[in-house]
């Protein structure tokens, strides 16, 4: 069963990195289609035939020290250079973590009269803000990894803006968090015999909904998957290694043997509450599991390992070149689908060879 699981596993991941993303409402398994597939070569084959050499690409990160947007940002500017464009004309900023800072940024890159920018939002609710800023200044806007809420994306259509989202579900990741213990069965995890599987929680922003759905539902897919649960803890960790160490430590302090299961939002929060549990002389795999999101190498290696019982690959590789073929579309004075959905892989020591090799 394992072996079958392996390929279908594998399977799962070459077609996330073939097809990646794809137009729709929501970013689920069945959207990566060969319609999407087919549109994100042709975009790619005009891009390299057309003359992008002197066009402009404003890029805003919200923090430059977030792993996962590091990952990103590095292949989106070595993906828009495969494309035609000269990497002088394509700037990156640091928003460090701070609205004030980004909007000034956006209001810069307005000021220089770039061609397209690129906007992985510090907090989604300012979205609204930054559309009208950037589309009254003539600019087209293609949204990345942090996605504005419904409302902002509605009226993108009705008032026939420039504007699209490029991203995954957050909501999937979540899911395949839980899916990945409720896999293990009641027994392996049930060990204090509650017959309840008591877990903690580390969140990353409040702020941002990719930590509130992944937070919802890897605790919705253990329920739906007919598990009694129990939330011993529920912190936040800003998505940030150090912090979530440091709540995992307490956390094990003050509910002992009791903690069955730790989710982590990310897989630098999880690589933080390992470093706890190794620490609280707990071994994940025998007395613990745990599980985070992204599919980092270091989490990955720690997968392989035995040391991180699973994690979900956030696939920046599909996602960045998606967003590069959007803004190469609004380049050339093409249209987007307003929202651009990419799936997310579940890793689990079957596959998570596979995974580290595609992204080395």
């Amino acid at each position: 069963m394992k072996k079958v699981f392996s390929l279908i596993a594998t399977a799962a991941l070459t077609a996330s990195m073939l097809v990646g993303c794809s137009s729709g409402s929501t970013a689920t398994a069945t959207a990566a289609t060969s319609t999407a597939a087919a549109a994100a070569s042709t975009a790619a084959t005009t891009a390299t035939n057309s003359d992008l050499a002197d066009k402009k690409v404003g890029v805003c990160i919200y923090q430059f020290s977030d792993n996962f947007m590091t990952l990103f940002r590095n292949e989106l500017k070595s993906y828009l250079v495969s494309q035609g464009f000269t990497e002088s004309n394509i700037e990156i900023v640091d928003g460090a973590n701070d609205q004030a800072t980004q909007t000034n940024q956006i209001q810069n890159f307005i000021t220089e009269g770039v061609d397209v920018m690129i906007v992985n939002p510090v907090n989604s609710s300012s979205a609204a803000t930054i559309t009208d800023m950037v589309t009254e200044a003539g600019i087209p806007l293609v949204y990345i990894n942090r996605e504005p809420d419904a409302d902002e994306e509605s009226r993108w259509k009705t008032d026939n803006m420039s504007v699209c989202y490029v991203g995954a579900d957050a909501k999937q990741s979540g899911t395949f968090q839980g899916e990945i213990i409720a896999d293990l069965g009641l027994d392996a995890i049930d060990m204090n015999k509650n017959g309840k599987i008591d877990y903690v929680m580390i969140e990353g922003d409040p702020e941002n909904i990719d930590a509130q759905y992944r937070t919802e539902y890897s605790v919705k897919a253990l329920t739906d998957a007919g598990f009694e649960v129990n939330c011993l803890d529920d912190q936040v960790g800003n998505w940030q290694q150090e912090q979530a160490a440091t709540l995992v430590a307490n956390s094990l302090t003050q509910y002992g043997n009791d903690v069955e299961v730790v989710f982590c939002n990310n897989d630098a929060m999880a690589l933080g509450a390992l470093q706890s549990i190794t620490s609280a002389g707990r071994t994940v795999g025998k007395d613990i599991y745990l599980v985070g999101v992204d599919a980092l190498s270091d989490a990955l290696e720690d997968v392989i390992a035995g040391t991180m019982t699973g994690t979900v690959f956030n696939d920046h590789i599909a996602q960045s070149h998606s967003a590069a073929d959007a803004a190469i579309n609004f380049v050339e004075g093409k249209t987007n689908d307003y929202y651009i959905g990419c799936d997310y892989v579940k890793v689990t020591k079957d596959n998570a060879q596979s995974v580290l090799d595609s992204v080395k």
